[in-house]
């Protein structure tokens, strides 16, 4: 095996990161996983995540936990409502989605980030993650490579694997292509205990996703089992917009007002999330990278998930594309059909690019539906047919 005698890196405990931890140490690979969050506590961000078969839920078969993602995933979190700016709905498939339908290529099921994230965690070796790791810097050493942490210690490794996320700090080590802004941002919000500071919109989700449109803006919106509701605000804007705006993230009064001002034609039930919502709020430009980036293999360095190709989330493709580079790499790197690591990560970076590329057409292209002055029609006639 390619990886014998051979310590592996993983910079990132995010899914990506953790799924391909789990999957080297079933072929008995040396593994660690260095993340800079403090511990396993640390609170998850962002919106729940689905899974799709031909990605997540392979790669979460291969890694032998189908039963316990079974226990944690949310039925009927994955059922949608398209509603106007008043709130009327438009399309439901709550009552024609089954809560559970696995095996058909269509059944997305949802899981929130904590319980995904602990699945993950409870499948590693005890002290797999070395937690407090923020990663610097690196340089080459004999075959692999030195890497230095914020907290003053140095590993070394054999093979280094960069999972830490869109803003990748290892990614330049491979290549200088720096990811293109989209036009569209979302600026995220939480409620916390939704059913008490959002009582109406709790009432409208039923436990499910909303997506909202009216007047060329939108937004997005996602139940999450703990009760709690994570919305976004998306829009076209420009890329400095966060700072450009003026605005007060962290002040709750200034932020209503904002977005009274900008949905001034929604009904005023959306308040209930500006209002109610945990500060500070969250901008996020959307980034993607070029559809034909390429680079030079290294023998002793990759990437996966978002560092690799980040993507605008309007697929669902980010998280599903991030577990099956984990699968396909370490397939790739246990092989027996490559003679050498080099030829390995080729074989995977190869089909890895390949596949992300498609993801973020989809992407792109579900992100130019949803941020038009059609966008109802156009998502009504999307879920329509699917």
């Amino acid at each position: 095996m390619l990886t014998d005698n051979k310590s592996i890196a993983i910079v990132g405990g995010g899914p990506g990161g953790l799924m391909l931890a789990r999957l080297l140490q079933l072929k008995n690979a040396d593994v660690k996983v260095y993340e800079r969050d403090l511990n396993q506590y640390a609170r998850v961000q962002g919106s729940p995540l689905d899974m799709h078969e031909g990605s997540g839920l392979d790669a979460i078969r291969e890694a032998d936990l189908m039963t316990e993602f079974r226990e944690h995933y949310r039925p009927g979190a994955d059922k949608m409502l398209i509603v106007n700016e008043h709130a009327e709905i438009l399309f439901t498939d709550h009552e024609t989605k089954p809560d559970e339908d696995f095996g058909n290529e269509h059944f997305r099921p949802e899981i929130d980030r904590g319980p995904l994230r602990n699945m993950l965690l409870d499948s590693l070796q005890p002290e797999t993650v070395v937690w407090d790791s923020h990663f610097i810097s690196m340089e080459p050493q004999n075959e692999g490579w030195l890497l230095n942490f914020k907290n003053g210690t140095s590993v070394y490794a054999d093979i280094v694997i960069a999972a830490d996320g869109a803003n990748s700090k290892i990614r330049p080590y491979l290549t200088d292509i720096k990811p293109i802004y989209s036009g569209i941002l979302m600026l995220e919000g939480n409620v916390y205990d939704a059913g008490n500071n959002a009582p109406h919109i709790k009432e409208l989700i039923k436990d499910g996703k909303i997506m909202a449109f009216g007047n060329s803006k939108n937004l997005l919106l996602g139940q999450k089992g703990s009760g709690d509701l994570g919305f976004y605000a998306s829009f076209r804007t420009d890329e400095n917009w966060a700072t450009e705006s003026g605005l007060d993230f962290s002040d709750s009064i200034r932020m209503t007002e904002w977005f009274k001002t900008e949905y001034a034609e929604w009904n005023p039930v959306w308040s209930e999330l500006f209002e109610n919502a945990a500060v500070p709020f969250i901008p996020r430009p959307i980034y993607s990278m070029p559809l034909d980036q390429m680079w030079e293999t290294k023998p002793n360095l990759t990437l996966l998930g978002d560092a690799a190709h980040v993507m605008p989330p309007f697929a669902g493709e980010g998280a599903n594309m991030a577990l099956l580079d984990a699968l396909e790499l370490s397939k790739c790197l246990t092989s027996n059909q490559f003679s050498n690591l080099t030829e390995a990560i080729r074989h995977y970076e190869t089909q890895m690019r390949k596949r992300a590329a498609e993801a973020t057409r989809e992407s792109l292209e579900n992100g130019e539906r949803m941020h038009t002055e059609t966008a109802l029609e156009n998502m009504l006639e999307f879920f329509s047919s699917h």
